[in-house]
């Protein structure tokens, strides 16, 4: 699979993973703290080729994103689930950590920015889904990230989010129903196993 796009990442690892995975550029950040100098070559490859960021499902790659997203309009970007980027030692995040397979995964499912930002949802809809504002929310947000493939998010961003990449109330209310039946299967499953215990 070869991206015509140049992949921005965090760091080497990163980059020697995506290579295992696809054929592909990359443009390094080398941290969170990114600098001019960068951000001009990430600039430079937007305008040229095209840009995917695709950084780590962590506090430090979602403030990379946030830096290129407003300083680079039109971008397009690529999301792992935490589950899918955890060291297999546990603590770590990052894209070095996810298998190949998911890596192209991920790089097929890109979204792009849209330079206007319009959606149906407001905060009240996501307040009905339990997504702000509620005890369990930040559990839902992390589901409906993973299952629109939006990353993860707290309930200001979710909002951005969902109306950079032009997503309505249609895609949350299918995301959501799907989530919620899983979770009644999943608590089903687990009550069945517990009566079975207790025989």
């Amino acid at each position: 699979m070869k991206i015509e796009e140049i992949i921005v990442v965090e760091g080497k690892d990163d980059t020697n993973r995506i290579k295992q995975a696809v054929e592909a550029d990359t443009i390094e950040t080398n941290g969170s703290a990114i600098n001019e100098e960068t951000l001009q070559l990430i600039a430079h490859a937007q305008a040229t080729r095209g840009v995917i960021i695709f950084t780590d499902p962590d506090y430090p790659g979602g403030k990379i994103r946030e830096t290129i997203v407003q300083r680079i309009p039109g971008v397009k970007q690529a999301f792992l689930r935490k589950a899918d980027a955890q060291s297999p030692k546990g603590g770590s995040l990052g894209i070095e950590h996810a298998s190949p397979e998911i890596i192209r995964e991920a790089l097929r499912n890109v979204y792009t920015q849209r330079q206007t930002e319009t959606s149906d949802i407001d905060r009240k809809f996501l307040d009905e889904w339990h997504l702000v504002g509620h005890a369990d929310s930040a559990r839902y947000r992390e589901l409906l990230g993973d299952a629109l493939g939006i990353g993860h998010t707290n309930g200001k961003q979710l909002l951005k989010r969902l109306r950079m990449f032009q997503l309505g109330k249609e895609d949350v209310n299918a995301a959501m129903m799907a989530i919620l039946q899983e979770l009644e299967e999943k608590d089903s499953l687990t009550a069945l196993r517990q009566e079975e215990e207790n025989r």
